[in-house]
């Protein structure tokens, strides 16, 4: 019985956050094309609308014609109930964003962070006075905010609001979610920056590229910059593993005897294609201190330095590849400083991966660029915030 009602509870949330991601992407749109865009009934898709009706989240609009037969009711995302908090906490730099309903940034401000300055009170203070501008220059009363969610980097306790550690930031086992709820004075929700991106990005793709009747909607994302993580969305949730470390490919071994890693052991993945690997195979040759002239160097029709872009193109691959045959995904979303720093890298690593891809594999997802960009830790940020209180059902009306 313990174990129907989980399951109930489950599926109840689950058609929720669906019907309310069809709105979202699709308003106005009538509960008719919801159903058919969700592969639901209509009787259950009418209790879900009520729900979000409720809870101040959508509204029904002027009835349009649907052609033949009675006028349907439309729906919109009712733009104005809600807002939530994004930021995106890096090594160097802090972001903030006000988002709505509908996934929109209405405005964002960001604040340098110096070496001296990653204590975490003043982190605190910078993030506490960037969303108090952004509300005042925008008039929007405390009232209105629902939550603020933070995505940085590192391994994160996602349900005590603990940052484990994060290597980044130099820091371990700190509460960072409980002491910025105390000043924000809303709940706080924390995560690492590469699951939270997953879900800004997924939330914008979902509908538009998974049919109806597909039994899961998963989507991978494959970072590659400064590090190489992954992290995996099935359903519009954030799969986090029994520790929240679900993704940490970087340092899955593909050498025993290979390159020593930061971890302590050698061959792992990230020790072939970061920015740090390629640069340090780069200065064998030549002094490049940063991806855009190695970049460079490969137009100009260097050897050395097509090699190691060209080598680092199949590790990539190899990676996606892994990543396919594991979870095998709707569709993967490939960022990173590496892909998004030069335009020909997408395609590079596409090609590649043709090589690498097995046979039973091919055609079974689709692979695309980020389509947030620098965004998308803020927006799936705000979108985990409202998702959990959608989720409980926490939300009313002010």
């Amino acid at each position: 019985m313990l174990l129907e009602k989980h399951d109930q509870e489950f599926i109840r949330k689950k058609n929720r956050m669906l019907v309310f991601n069809s709105i979202q992407q699709h308003h106005p749109i009538s509960r008719t094309d919801i159903a058919k865009l969700s592969g639901m009934s209509a009787a259950t898709v009418g209790r879900v609308v009520a729900d979000l009706i409720e809870l101040g989240l959508v509204k029904e609009t002027d009835q349009i014609s649907g052609g033949v037969g009675r006028k349907a009711t439309m729906l919109e995302l009712d733009l104005e109930s809600i807002m939530t908090v994004g930021v995106e906490v890096d090594r160097n730099l802090t972001k903030a964003a006000l988002v709505d309903l509908s996934g929109r940034i209405i405005v964002e401000k960001q604040q340098l962070i110096d070496q001296n300055e990653k204590q975490l009170d003043n982190l605190i203070d910078a993030i506490v006075r960037l969303v108090a501008e952004m509300a005042a220059e925008q008039g929007i009363p405390h009232s209105k905010f629902i939550g603020a969610g933070v995505g940085l980097p590192g391994i994160i306790d996602s349900e005590q609001g603990v940052v484990v550690f994060s290597a980044q930031l130099g820091w371990r086992n700190v509460p960072f979610a409980e002491r910025l709820e105390a000043r924000l004075n809303m709940p706080v929700v924390l995560d690492n920056d590469l699951k939270v991106k997953a879900l800004g990005e997924s939330s914008f793709r979902s509908l538009d590229v998974i049919p109806a009747e597909t039994v899961e909607n998963i989507t991978a994302l494959v970072s590659v910059g400064s590090g190489l993580g992954a992290a995996l969305i099935m359903d519009q949730k954030i799969y986090r593993g029994s520790r929240n470390i679900a993704g940490e490919i970087g340092h899955s071994i593909i050498d025993p005897n290979g390159k020593l890693c930061e971890c302590g052991k050698r061959g792992c993945l990230q020790t072939y294609i970061t920015d740090l690997a390629l640069l340090q195979e780069a200065n064998q040759i030549r002094e490049v201190s940063n991806l855009q002239e190695l970049f460079r160097y490969m137009e100009q029709g260097e050897p050395w330095a097509r090699s190691i872009i060209d080598r680092a193109c199949s590790y990539i691959a190899i990676t996606i590849n892994n990543v396919v045959c594991t979870y095998n995904p709707n569709s993967i979303i490939l960022t990173g400083k590496f892909i998004e720093e030069h335009p020909g890298m997408f395609e590079a690593v596409n090609l590649k991966l043709q090589e690498f891809i097995g046979e039973h594999f091919s055609g079974s997802f689709e692979m695309f660029r980020s389509k947030l960009g620098e965004r998308s830790v803020m927006i799936g940020a705000a979108k985990l915030v409202l998702q959990q209180q959608i989720d409980y059902g926490l939300i009313h009306k002010s």
